[in-house]
């Protein structure tokens, strides 16, 4: 029987990227996928800044960003066909790095993941392979697999379930979804065309805002309808069911022709797909049983509005792989692991509910009901906090120093430039991972100092890179130093030298490092 460390189950985009991520780490991963190939069709389109920070540090992001198209955020338009909400980046810095919005060709980003594993000798990957079954003991789990070839078993130290919506996996664990309480029949149509989309004037659009590159998503009660900017000539619309409007109906390909009719004109195009879906919001009740962890949307779908659904999935996998290499590198302790789902459902859900809300005003069709909502929309965002959808991801809660300034938040990445006028962003200078940034000369003690570089963590001086933007970040949060998890969340600050040393000695007992005994409580 073959033994891994990780046993990653699915090998969709965020199946390849846990791949990719424990890859690199230098774990041993067997990945197991039941399709020989990726799936032909569009399905996920959109991802944001953190996920491309992901791909950065999964060294993926390269081979990544060709294939992706930049783009301008959220636009919702009201009933009256004016403005009625603009999530939108045009002209605004990139404090993270990357764009706030991406939008891609699945297929072609699966084949990208598939194509960078296959260059890492200690993952292996079988298609054609399904898990059939689960039995978990105190020293880890044992995996039945059903190949064309026959049945085999494999040992691992975990699993990760990224085996989406239906995952058998999670009926294997016998794990339930809990309704959050939305679900509306939206039909989507994927289409390939040479030239621009067309759009009526909108009243209230932003200045440099550009429909080509925005997701526009009209809140109108005749039909809901949103169209999305795909990469190169792809481009997508998802139009609302009414009631009565049966699936099979609406995807006949002489009814999809007249709803798109308006919006490509007489541009040359062609169909790629009409499919119906049930737009809803469900997360699993519980997200680890055992070894066994659940991820994207194994765990949690999210209804699309924000395009946050294959988002989550990256972000819960980004979480379990450090953590993961740190507890097979036996640098942290197991318990480490039991804070995933705690860590990640409340940001989750959060999202979820944002989406919700907006959806369920998005899918109102009463004219009257629809007028009345664009009035209080346009008062509200008169004042809104929330300026992108970026703006919607709260800080993640667990293992962070809950007490200290910016605990939670996502840290910047800014550009920085070397002497030569080059410019490269923050983590292709100091590299991902676990890094402490410091102004100043720190206070730490010898053991800490030890312990922390031994889980792989790096000091980053402040005045080394000479970089503005993260002086001003630490002035902005009453700090001289922060401490930035390898998913790039912070896990807190430090407002003098005299707290940094006990600022690395939170993380080391928070992640339960062995050395931890010789680190002063």
């Amino acid at each position: 029987m073959q033994d891994f460390d990780i046993v990653i189950i699915g090998c969709g985009p965020v199946g390849g990227a846990a791949a990719n991520l424990l890859g690199r780490a230098g774990l041993n991963v067997l990945v197991v996928e039941k399709q020989a190939d990726p799936y032909p069709l569009p399905r996920a389109v959109h991802i944001d800044h953190e996920v491309m920070r992901i791909f950065q540090s999964a060294g993926v992001v390269d081979g990544f960003e060709p294939l992706a198209r930049d783009t301008q955020g959220h636009l919702h338009i009201g009933a009256d066909g004016g403005v009625l909400r603009y999530l939108g980046t045009a002209g605004q810095a990139r404090r993270f790095g990357w764009s706030n919005d991406y939008f891609f060709y699945q297929p072609e980003l699966e084949a990208l993941l598939r194509e960078r594993l296959a260059a890492m000798p200690n993952v292996t990957f079988w298609t054609g392979a399904s898990a059939i079954g689960l039995n978990q003991d105190a020293d880890g789990v044992t995996i039945a697999l059903e190949r064309a070839d026959g049945g085999v078993q494999v040992r691992a130290g975990h699993v990760i379930a990224c085996d989406g919506a239906s995952s058998p996996t999670r009926a294997m664990l016998g794990v339930s979804l809990v309704d959050i309480g939305f679900e509306e029949p939206w039909l989507v149509v994927d289409v390939e065309m040479d030239g621009p989309v067309t759009f009526p004037p909108y009243a209230g659009l932003p200045i440099g805002a550009d429909l080509q590159q925005l997701s526009v998503m009209l809140c109108d009660p005749r039909r809901p309808t949103t169209i999305v900017p795909g990469r190169g000539n792809h481009r997508r619309w998802e139009f609302m069911l009414l009631p009565g409007e049966q699936d099979e109906a609406m995807r006949a390909p002489e009814r999809v022709a007249a709803l798109i009719e308006p919006w490509v004109g007489d541009v040359p195009h062609t169909v790629v797909r009409a499919a119906t879906y049930r737009f809803h919001g469900l997360v699993a009740d519980r997200w680890q049983v055992g070894r066994v962890f659940l991820a994207g949307d194994a765990a949690h779908q999210t209804p699309p509005f924000f395009g946050q659904g294959m988002c989550h999935g990256m972000r819960d996998v980004a979480s379990l792989a450090w953590k993961l290499a740190l507890v097979h590198r036996d640098l942290a302790g197991a318990p480490l692991l039991d804070g995933y789902q705690g860590e990640r459902e409340p940001q989750v859900r959060a999202v979820i509910s944002a989406a919700i809300e907006a959806g369920k005003y998005i899918c109102e069709l009463d004219p009257f009901a629809a007028a009345a909502r664009d009035r209080i929309i346009r008062e509200r965002e008169a004042t809104r906090t929330v300026h992108t959808a970026a703006d919607l991801i709260s800080p993640i809660t667990g293992l962070v120093l809950a007490a200290s300034t910016g605990a939670g938040e996502r840290f910047i990445q800014p550009r920085l430039t070397d002497a030569e006028g080059l410019s490269y962003l923050l983590d292709d200078v100091t590299g991902a991972g676990l890094r402490l940034f410091v102004a100043g000369d720190p206070v730490l003690d010898a053991a800490s100092a030890d312990a922390f570089k031994r889980l792989g963590g790096g000091v980053v001086s402040i005045e080394a890179l000479q970089s503005d933007t993260l002086a001003a970040w630490l002035a902005a949060h009453d700090a001289v130093a922060v401490l930035v998890r390898p998913d790039f969340y912070v896990f807190g600050t430090a407002r003098t030298a005299a707290d940094v040393g006990p600022l690395l000695d939170a993380f080391l007992r928070g992640v339960g490092a062995p050395v931890i005994e010789s680190v002063a409580a």
